[in-house]
């Protein structure tokens, strides 16, 4: 275990400054991340926070901490355009497809789950639906109300922020200043069901049309949608948690919600680093469906979209993401997924390059000195807010190296090759989460074609000792033709078989 050697630093977006990550119950650390609603298929904005806290859950278990990763499932709660009325998302979806909510939300998981799958994101230790703790939410808001920071208005439970930001300051994570807005707001007293236009719900009255509801003190209804991330955290965490993770979208309103909510049932806030990711963008404008303007994950697998000019591997959309800063935009394009492949691609070429390695009796001096620091700059690139575009190019690094040895212009020793070997799968692999993509069929026409190609190599050979230099080159250009790479090396031919 490596926790006491490394010292992680994290963004807190509710202090605005870099933070010594610090657990309050080590070595346990609780953390929550904002999952998924499920009423469509999973899209490249899915992708980058589930990847970014995937990351960081693989390195807080690396270093040696107990890890309780809880990232929901909103299959109730979530209200178009995310306003406090209108019909929830996933019984709108139910309706216009004339199925159950509950077989539009489970169809809807399963294929969250499958593409996670692909992009090799680790499960979460507990993964709660929020309809599978309504009462959780409801003791929530009669908690609320009992502190005197929410009001019943015909059968819906609405949040007093004017009242909550007398005693406390609502806006505190994301900065805005509310006191302006609700001053702004007075002419619009009375109107509707809010004594406020800035309240939000925490319990809605269930029309009668309404098919997801559940009985309540105040009535049958659903919860809102800010409800069952403070509720679920505090169930499976405890009332103070170490990290709280989700999109930069999120701050708000939903995440200055879920503070307000913790502070007016508790007193005090649950939650010690508040972590977000940023967006990926289409032409400098979020993608989201909100927007119409995003991709979907399978879409971008098999390459079936007017954007997509070609498809890209699940690993090329783990790397394009892990390629820029989480805290920094990622804009789709074609030729930036284009470029990740090609890097990616020779990433993985590196990593199957060491088991060519020789190892030579000792190490040159350029060799050494970067095996011998190499392990040293990909942790600190860790530490310093999972700086992963770093931890990358210190990879391409030692790829190079790589390359400089196989060209015997370079050497390396038996115990650095090893050290070599064992932090750049350390780091790509168990890190990164980065994986080979060669499947089990590329493997079997790689056997198949061995022997053949094998044959050919050697009618090359013979060709080359003849110096027949014509039919050597149309032997290597045909093979090449056909997907086959011939390399000459100075200890023979080598050839692998491109995807």
């Amino acid at each position: 275990m490596r926790m006491m050697q490394q010292r992680l630093f994290v963004y807190n977006t509710l202090t605005r400054k870099k933070e010594e990550f610090v657990p309050l119950h080590a070595p346990n650390v609780g953390m929550y991340v904002c999952g998924p609603t499920v009423y469509g298929d999973p899209h490249l904005g899915h992708a980058r926070p589930a990847i970014t806290f995937d990351v960081l859950f693989r390195y807080l278990r690396h270093i040696g901490y107990k890890v309780r990763y809880v990232r929901n499932i909103t299959d109730v709660g979530h209200l178009e355009h995310d306003a406090d009325d209108g019909d929830d998302k996933i019984t709108k979806k139910a309706r216009l497809e004339q199925l159950e909510p509950m077989e539009i939300a489970q169809l809807y998981t399963n294929r969250y789950h499958d593409a996670m799958r692909a992009l090799n994101v680790l499960p979460p230790s507990i993964e709660p639906h929020a309809t599978g703790h309504i009462i959780e939410q409801e003791e929530l808001v009669k908690q609320i109300m009992s502190n005197g920071y929410a009001y019943e208005s015909h059968g819906s439970i609405y949040f007093d922020i004017e009242k909550y930001n007398k005693d406390h300051r609502y806006g505190i994570l994301s900065g805005r200043n509310l006191d302006d807005v609700i001053n702004n707001s007075r002419e619009l007293d009375g109107v509707g069901e809010k004594h406020n236009q800035v309240d939000f719900a925490l319990w809605k009255r269930a029309h009668p049309e309404h098919i997801m509801r559940w009985p309540s003190p105040w009535g049958d209804g659903f919860p809102g949608w800010h409800c069952e991330c403070t509720a679920m955290g505090r169930k499976y965490l405890g009332n103070h948690f170490d990290i709280h993770g989700g999109g930069m979208d999120l701050i708000f309103p939903h995440h200055e919600c879920e503070i307000a909510q913790a502070v007016a049932s508790q007193g005090d806030q649950m939650v010690h680093y508040w972590m977000h990711n940023n967006m990926i963008t289409v032409d400098g404008k979020k993608m989201g469906k909100s927007l119409g303007n995003f991709i979907t994950l399978e879409q971008f697998f098999i390459g079936t979209h007017p954007l997509l000019k070609q498809a890209f591997s699940p690993m090329t959309i783990r790397f394009f993401i892990l390629s820029a800063h989480y805290r920094g935009t990622v804009d789709f394009s074609n030729d930036a997924l284009a470029a990740s492949e090609k890097g990616l691609e020779r990433l993985m070429n590196g990593l199957d390059d060491l088991d060519r390695i020789q190892p030579a009796p000792s190490t040159d001096e350029t060799t050494a000195q970067t095996v011998a620091t190499l392990r040293k700059r990909c942790y600190d690139a860790l530490n310093d807010d999972l700086q992963t575009p770093t931890v990358i190019s210190h990879l391409f690094e030692a790829c190079r190296i790589i390359n400089t040895v196989l060209d015997h212009k370079g050497s390396i020793n038996a115990a650095d090759l090893q050290e070599l070997k064992d932090t750049m799968h350390l780091f790509a692999f168990d890190l990164l989460g980065l994986k080979s993509e060669k499947n089990a069929n590329n493997d079997a026409r790689e056997a198949a074609y061995g022997k053949v190609v094998d044959m050919v190599l050697d009618l090359r050979a013979k060709a080359k000792a003849d110096k027949d230099w014509s039919t050597s080159d149309r032997i290597r250009d045909e093979l090449a033709k056909d997907g086959f790479e011939v390399k000459d090396t100075k200890d023979g031919v080598t050839w692998k078989l491109n995807k």
